[in-house]
This record gives structure tokens, C-alpha cells and sequence, in this order.
């Protein structure tokens, strides 16, 4: 059982626990969301195509900024959907040094089949607050990410 699945006592006190143990109950209700759903996927892929489908093609350092990951991490993730034939890799039309990647036609489509699952978990997820917490926690939540937009983000996750 893992540190997060029960409340720890530490987050009744302490907002940086909790909140990591919110991000890893999600990261969890997402994957068995897409396992229930039939697509063999993890969480990072998932963000992946999101990220590709909602903001167009990104460059692979783009990518991993947006989840977290360093460069290697990200060329595995990458690679990994490049083979099941969801996102390829193609020159970047201003900068022949650099790549984009770019969702295929079956990656538009699967993105098009498993869009509502992360609307899914986070329905499920602030099922119990009312409209108008929903409203502050979200208000509270880009505040934070406001006061940290200085702050540079690590390469990848503390462990």
C-alpha cells in the first residue's frame, strides 16, 4: 500500500503533502480510467497526445517541460508512441536543426476516443466539492502556480 493511500496524518498539516498525494490519486484514477477504457496507455503518454491535440505540434523539449520529464525521458515517451503509429517526428519548417512532433490521423483519432477520460477523473474527483469551492479551488490553484511562475522546473520528478 503506498504512502498516499490513505490520508496521511502529514498532509492534515502540511499543504505540500497533500497536494502530492491529490497529483498521485489522479495519476492512478486516470491509468485505470484508460486500462477500463481497452487503451494501453500510461499518464505521461496520455498528457502527451493532450498536449499535441489541444496546442498543435511541439518540439520533444516542449514536451517535456509540459510533463516533467528530461530530454531522455522524453525521447522513450516519444519513441513509444512513434511505434504504435500515434505521433511521428518531422522537421521543424523554420529550423532545420530542430524536430516537431506531430499526431497522425490514429493519433487524432485516439485522441478523439479517450478525450473525455481525464474529464472522467477529474468529474469523479471534485465530485464532493460545490460550484462555488470548485470556482476558489481553481482560483487558489493558478495563484499558486502565479507565485511559482519564476521558479524553474526540474528536469524530472523528485523521487
Amino acid at each position: 500500500m503506498s504512502a498516499c493511500s490513505t490520508i496521511p496524518s502529514a498532509a492534515e498539516e502540511n499543504l505540500g503533502v497533500l497536494l502530492g498525494c491529490v497529483r498521485t490519486r489522479l495519476t492512478a484514477a486516470l491509468e485505470a480510467e484508460l486500462a477500463r477504457r481497452g487503451f494501453d496507455l500510461n499518464q505521461t503518454q496520455y498528457v502527451v497526445l493532450k498536449r499535441l491535440a489541444l496546442c498543435g505540434p511541439q518540439s520533444p523539449g516542449e514536451l517535456a517541460q509540459a510533463v516533467g520529464h528530461d530530454a531522455g525521458a522524453m525521447t522513450r515517451v516519444i519513441d513509444r508512441l512513434e511505434a504504435k503509429g500515434y505521433l511521428r517526428r518531422e522537421p521543424h519548417p523554420s529550423d532545420r536543426r530542430a524536430l516537431r512532433i506531430v499526431p497522425t490521423e490514429a493519433g487524432a483519432a485516439l485522441w478523439a476516443q479517450l478525450s473525455d477520460c481525464g474529464e472522467r477523473v477529474l468529474e469523479q474527483a471534485l465530485s464532493r466539492l460545490q460550484p462555488a469551492d470548485r470556482s476558489q479551488l481553481a482560483t487558489s490553484l493558478k495563484g499558486i502556480l502565479e507565485a511559482l511562475s519564476d521558479t524553474p522546473v526540474p528536469a524530472s520528478p523528485p523521487a
